[in-house]
């Protein structure tokens, strides 16, 4: 006969647990098992911080603790507070619970992450049925997805970085019914490179219609989070952008971005031509002073594929004025300003996702959809690019009293 294994709690410390309770009630809302999550996050967090102040000394500074702050923390059956310590120089990152998580670790990330990878909520009800068994309502879904609006609106608000030697806008366009009108809006993206190589998603913004005022709005809200200066913007010859982007940064460089003229001038192309004219398009944007590029914009539109598709070549004389200052820069700071991998493959992915919806019934669901997407795609961005380190050199050279690395 199979002995017994031994209980991984002894039946003492269980007895001691619920104390005469009734065992229903451990199940239950701020029951047992509520409390001995709590009892548990807040063990592990502290754990978490002594071992973070057992490092010693940070940058030549001494770190001691500093109180605690306080988090509500979602879970299966309901939510409950937390105290998060803290230490002296704000360095502390926690691991378990991490900075704007708001749910507990548990069986509802599966379907945040499935949520996240562009499967619908009916998908993800069938695919929890058939592969855990499990029965999930589709409002269950929308509620533990929907627990994430709190933690965009406090990643949307954080403080940023002082000095972002680049940042690429963007824009994406989602459909969002809006009192029984489906209405394109556009979905506007600011990924910002520290001085260290490393990127972030500095916010997202969602409007229907772009223009100064707007564009005024975004570089006001990214100074009030604490961003200084800024020595190249990559925008997209957005309506009013460059006069909002000076009117707040002064010393910005607006720069048109090279990539939006390539996907613009690609568009006109069949996709079995693509590799050839985008090797053709190579030798405009790869010369060495703005003459010289002049005139491979020139050849190419007197050579087939120009003569094929002359809308390529008529695009790019429109927006020559504002292609010229980037032949000012040396090569290495040209190809970081083209080689924009990120947020090419960011955009990618969250393509795919709104593909897969077709529209949206509010803004609140679309800036749900893009923020968890962003959370699965930021895990590969610890890493500056492989160009970074020549790059940062030109800028202390190029911005000798504003480029200084943190």
């Amino acid at each position: 006969m199979a002995r017994r294994k031994a209980p991984l709690i002894p039946d003492r410390l269980l007895d001691q647990l619920l104390a005469g309770a009734d065992p229903k009630t451990a199940f239950a809302k701020d029951g047992l098992l509520d409390e001995l999550k709590k009892a548990f996050a807040e063990r592990a967090l502290n754990a978490e911080v002594d071992h973070h102040l057992d490092q010693g000394e940070q940058d030549g500074r001494s770190n001691c603790r500093n109180g605690y702050g306080h988090k509500t923390v979602l879970t299966d059956t309901g939510k409950f507070d937390i105290a998060v310590p803290r230490d002296r120089l704000a360095t502390f990152d926690p691991q378990l619970i991490a900075k704007y998580q708001r749910r507990f670790p548990g069986f509802d990330e599966k379907i945040v992450s499935m949520y996240a990878r562009g499967m619908s909520a009916r998908e993800i009800q069938g695919h929890l049925r058939e592969l855990y068994g499990v029965e999930v309502s589709p409002d269950l879904i929308s509620a533990v997805t929907d627990a994430v609006l709190d933690e965009i609106a406090e990643w949307q608000n954080r403080p940023l970085e002082p000095l972002y030697p680049l940042v690429f806008f963007d824009a994406i366009r989602v459909k969002v019914r809006d009192e029984g009108v489906v209405h394109n809006k556009a979905i506007y993206v600011a990924l910002g490179v520290r001085p260290d190589g490393t990127k972030e998603i500095l916010g997202l913004w969602i409007e229907q219609t772009e223009g100064a005022k707007f564009w005024l709005r975004v570089m006001n809200e990214l100074r009030n989070r604490g961003v200084e200066d800024v020595l190249i913007a990559i925008v997209d010859g957005l309506k009013g952008f460059p006069d909002a982007i000076t009117a707040v940064f002064p010393q910005a460089q607006v720069q048109t971005c090279i990539v939006h003229l390539i996907r613009n001038s690609l568009a006109f192309v069949s996709y079995k031509e693509r590799r050839g004219v985008a090797s053709a398009l190579k030798q405009i944007y790869r010369a060495k002073d703005a003459a010289a590029g002049e005139r491979e914009l020139d050849a190419f539109a007197d050579g087939p594929w120009g003569r094929k598709y002359p809308a390529i070549a008529q695009s790019w004389r429109r927006h020559w004025s504002e292609v010229i200052p980037f032949y000012a820069f040396p090569d290495e700071v040209r190809r970081i300003i083209y080689t924009t991998n990120s947020i090419e493959s960011l955009n990618a992915k969250w393509r795919r996702a709104v593909r897969a919806r077709g529209h949206f019934p509010t803004d609140e669901s679309v800036m749900k959809l893009l923020y968890l997407v962003l959370n699965l795609a930021r895990k590969g961005w610890s890493m500056p690019s492989r160009q970074w380190t020549m790059a940062k050199a030109q800028f202390a050279i190029l911005f000798p009293d504003r480029f200084k690395l943190a």
